[in-house]
């Protein structure tokens, strides 16, 4: 993928990047270029965009993973011990507490998540929870927001898992099973 195939893809980044940092993907890839970053460590890089053009850590981290990706550096979603993260998001047509609930409540949870064998560990009542993954060292961690009264969002990462084979597959199941949730949700409305 290149620089103009990701601001394609996603806008509302190419609109945060540029305002946050004053450029825009395909100019920082092509800064990037025409710097040699190809091949030099992360913290180089990081250093680079940092000190030599004033960015914050986070955009540079940000900035960093979007170009190694695109220019086929990175796979997506692998983080820098190695391991992979995979995401998804829905909105459901319900407040936040229930939502919420729908992770936190094990009855609820099994309606939409069969089987799932999770422990939960630290919660942040309707704005978040996470979970240890049962059969290995992966976690989920669940982050929610509310759209106004009846109406809310979910966004689910998994994280530390051990191949890009078992990130592709938990991102079809995630995708899969937020899709699951909603319906249970909305089709209790």
């Amino acid at each position: 993928m290149n620089a103009t195939d990701h601001s394609n893809r996603s806008g509302r980044s190419e609109v945060g990047v540029r305002r946050a940092t004053g450029r825009g993907y395909a100019e920082w890839f092509d800064a990037l270029d025409a710097w040699g970053a190809p091949g030099r460590p992360y913290r180089e890089i990081a250093d680079w965009l940092t000190g030599t053009h004033g960015m914050s850590d986070w955009w540079a981290q940000k900035l960093i993973v979007e170009y190694e990706e695109a220019r086929g550096l990175r796979p997506a979603g692998i983080r820098r011990d190695g391991t992979f993260e995979v995401g998804a998001t829905k909105t459901v047509a319900v407040p936040v507490s229930r939502l919420f609930a729908a992770f936190v409540d094990t009855a609820l949870r099994e309606r939409w998540l069969p089987g799932a064998a999770m422990r939960q560990g630290t919660t942040q009542p309707d704005r978040s929870v996470r979970f240890e993954w049962a059969d290995g060292p992966s976690r989920v961690v669940a982050s929610f927001s509310a759209i106004g009264e009846s109406r809310s969002q979910v966004a689910v990462q998994h994280a530390r898992l051990p191949d890009a084979r078992s990130a592709a597959e938990m991102k079809a199941f995630w995708r899969d099973r937020v899709e699951a949730l909603k319906s249970v949700l909305e089709g209790e409305a």
